[in-house]
C-alpha cells in the first residue's frame, strides 16, 4: 500500500492555522497523529519520528475563501483495509462529523474536515492489479462506500495512527486544469493518470494519484494572497533522477505553481 517505490511522493504538508494548540489537538484524536516536534507557533506531527503535517501558526492571517485556489484536501493512505476500518469505528465511537465516503475503485475513502476547514481525506488502496482498464489506462470513479461492510472488518481497536500510515496525495483547488497541468506534469513531470470533467490526476512510478487538481469549486481563481490559512507548502520526496528532471524542466528546489502554491524539493530518505 505504500507509494516508498515512486520517483516522486508526498514527504509532508504544511497548514497555517489560527488555534495551533486546538489544530494540533484535533489531530492527535482524530487521526492518531504524534507530536514529532515543537518550537514556538509550530508544531510538526506525524507517525513515529516521520513528520506528516507541519503546523504553522499565524492568528492574524486572513480566512481563506472555500472558492480561491488551495487546499481540498490532504489524504492519509492507511496501510491496509483493517486499519481504515479500525480507524471508522474511532470516528463513529469518537463522534468525528463525517462529510462522505466513496468508493473510487482504486481505493475506498472516507472525507471529513479539520476544525478550520482543510479537507481530510482517510483512505486505503485496492490491489495495484485491479486499477487498470484493458487499454492500460487507470479506471477511477467515485461510488457508494458500504461503511457497514468495511466497519466489520475491524480487527481490534483503534490505538492511534499505525506504522506504515503516510501522506499517500494531496488534492488540490487550482483556477484552469490545462494550466494546472502544464505545471505538474510539465514542470514536475508526473504522469496524468486520470481525468475526471474539472480534475486532472497525476502519478509518479505508476502509482494512480500523488497529486490531483481541480475547479469544481475555484475555477478562474487567481494567484492567492499570503498570509492566508490553510495550505501553506507542500514537500515533496524525490530521487536523484526525477529531481534532475526537474530542474531541467524549470522547476527548482523551491518553486510555486501558478497559483502561489508553495512547492519545496527534498531527497529521497536511502
Amino acid at each position: 500500500m505504500s507509494t516508498a517505490s515512486a520517483p516522486v511522493e508526498i514527504a509532508h504538508v504544511a497548514l497555517t492555522v489560527h488555534d495551533l494548540g486546538g489544530m494540533a489537538a484535533f489531530y492527535a484524536k482524530a487521526l492518531g497523529l504524534d507530536e514529532v516536534s515543537a518550537a514556538p507557533g509550530q508544531i510538526r506531527l506525524g507517525v513515529g519520528d516521520k513528520t506528516l503535517l507541519d503546523l504553522r501558526e499565524d492568528r492574524a492571517a486572513r480566512k481563506s475563501s472555500p472558492q480561491e485556489a488551495g487546499l481540498f484536501h490532504n489524504a492519509f493512505l492507511m496501510p491496509d483495509r483493517a486499519a481504515l476500518a479500525r480507524w471508522l469505528r474511532h470516528a463513529a465511537d469518537s463522534g468525528l462529523r463525517l462529510q462522505g465516503a466513496s468508493d473510487h475503485l482504486v481505493s475506498e475513502a472516507i472525507y471529513l474536515a479539520d476544525p478550520e476547514g482543510n479537507g481530510i481525506e482517510v483512505y486505503v488502496d485496492r490491489p495495484r492489479s485491479t486499477w487498470h482498464a484493458a487499454d492500460g489506462s487507470v479506471k477511477m470513479a467515485t461510488e457508494p462506500l458500504d461503511l457497514n461492510a468495511l466497519v466489520r472488518d475491524a480487527d481490534a481497536p483503534w490505538t492511534g495512527a499505525p506504522e506504515g500510515m503516510v501522506l499517500g496525495h494531496v488534492h488540490l483547488q487550482v483556477g484552469a486544469v490545462p494550466e494546472a497541468e502544464a505545471f505538474y506534469a510539465g514542470t514536475l513531470g508526473l504522469s496524468v493518470m486520470a481525468r475526471y470533467p474539472g480534475a486532472a490526476f497525476y502519478g509518479s512510478g505508476g502509482y494512480h494519484h500523488h497529486i490531483a487538481t481541480n475547479v469544481w469549486n475555484s475555477r478562474g481563481a487567481g494567484a492567492r494572497s499570503y498570509p492566508a490559512t490553510g495550505f501553506a507548502e507542500l514537500v515533496l520526496a524525490t530521487d536523484a533522477n526525477a529531481r534532475a528532471a526537474i530542474h531541467a524542466a524549470g522547476g527548482a528546489d523551491q518553486m510555486s505553481d501558478p497559483w502561489g502554491t508553495m512547492i519545496s524539493l527534498v531527497p529521497k530518505a536511502a
